[in-house]
């Protein structure tokens, strides 16, 4: 008899509910992530926050492996957080997510690239 483990973090949504080129604002524990599925269908966690002002990537353009905030034009890679063009100039957080069936889960315990939360 096999045993199935289950992906560590909390389910946040659906795999459907985040279509291609598109963002999902969630919160684990209070705090802001967007759900990226960038432009090759692949999924991920980041803080929702642009690093520059208060200012949610989620409602953003996503394009390739990328997100744009909208307000002030700063794109982040969806795979390390880090600013790609200013006037954002400090990463935000990336978390790791896994997908079990449909349910799509974060670990904000598992920060991938090191940048704080707080």
């Amino acid at each position: 008899m096999s045993e199935s483990s289950t992906p560590a973090g909390v389910v946040v949504c659906q795999d459907g509910d985040v279509q291609v080129k598109s963002a999902l604002l969630v919160e684990v524990d209070d705090y802001p992530i967007a759900i990226v599925r960038d432009s090759y269908g692949e999924l991920h966690a980041i803080g929702d926050t642009c690093s520059h002002a208060e200012i949610s990537l989620s409602e953003g353009d996503v394009e390739e492996r990328t997100i744009e905030c909208w307000a002030h034009g700063s794109s982040f890679d969806l795979s390390t957080g880090q600013p790609l063009t200013l006037p954002a100039f400090e990463p935000v957080p990336v978390f790791a997510l896994s997908v079990q069936g449909s349910d799509v889960y974060v670990d904000v315990t598992n920060i991938l690239n090191g940048v704080s939360t707080q």
